[in-house]
């Protein structure tokens, strides 16, 4: 086995699974003795392109979790990755609530784009929707398992292990369902067309437009004309508080979402 360099590549609008990818990253070089390249395909124009791997680059491959699975905006992206057999670690970052079938989810991807999947990893970040649900995460315990797996990866590729088939994660298959929001009463909340509004706090800087992972925000009058993920970059990285849902039913599932699941949720990984 010869590994030539490790990739760190991700889709990160708010930042969690980059520094989720990036630290595991970071250390296999370490471990290994290879350089590391940054991928980061957040914004819709590096999508435009394609990835191309070769059978001697290791690629941790990173994505949040939105309802339970791999972002479904990606998946026509995903499939035109070229793995070219090289080494692949999926990793998904969970807003504290659960990566449901995301991670192995994220695993057949790679593997049907030519991967070879050596282990994988789930790890919490700061929910989208919220400053309250698992604030301040990856916090210093978080790090701890990353630099752990990390090296529990690196012993692996470096004992003679051989692949022989997809790597083991934890999920269902086949994949379940995107998780559906539910009010009170048991019926389904569809915010899919819920869209962030602006106030007239605005200060025309533009950094909502310029950080829209789905390039939906207009760059004169900075309303969402397109496509809305809720990744939330543009609230979180509005300099004026000036971005802002108003829609009952997403209200009404991000406090729900703060109250059931305010405890600390735990990352995972499998090697």
């Amino acid at each position: 086995m010869e590994i030539k360099k490790v990739w760190a590549m991700y889709f990160s609008p708010t930042g969690g699974t980059e520094k989720a990818v990036r630290t595991v990253a970071a250390d296999l070089a370490e471990h290994l003795g290879v350089p590391m390249e940054i991928y980061d395909f957040t914004l819709p124009d590096v999508r435009k392109q394609t990835a191309v791997f070769t059978e001697t680059d290791l690629v941790c491959f990173g994505t949040p979790v939105i309802a339970g699975r791999v972002p479904n905006v990606l998946l026509p992206y995903l499939k035109t990755v070229v793995g070219g057999g090289a080494y692949g670690i999926p990793m998904v970052s969970f807003g504290n609530r659960n990566f449901d079938d995301a991670l192995i989810e994220l695993r057949n991807l790679m593997e049907d784009d030519g991967f070879r999947t050596v282990a994988g990893a789930a790890f919490v970040s700061e929910h989208s929707f919220s400053r309250k649900l698992s604030a301040g995460r990856p916090d210093e315990e978080d790090y701890a398992v990353m630099h752990t797996f990390a090296q529990k990866v690196a012993e692996k590729l470096q004992c003679g292990w051989e692949y022989d088939g997809p790597a083991y994660v934890k999920g269902e298959e086949p994949i379940r369902p995107y998780f559906t929001p539910r009010d009170r009463y048991g019926n389904a909340i569809d915010i899919r067309k819920v869209k962030p509004k602006t106030s007239d706090t605005c200060c025309g800087c533009g950094i909502c437009a310029a950080v829209c992972p789905m390039g939906s925000i207009d760059k004169e009058d900075f309303s969402c004309k397109g496509i809305c993920i809720k990744c939330c970059a543009c609230i979180k990285k509005c300099p004026t508080g000036a971005k802002y849902f108003d829609d009952p039913g997403y209200i009404y599932h991000k406090e729900e979402l703060e109250e059931l699941y305010e405890g600390r949720a735990l990352p995972e990984y499998f090697v």
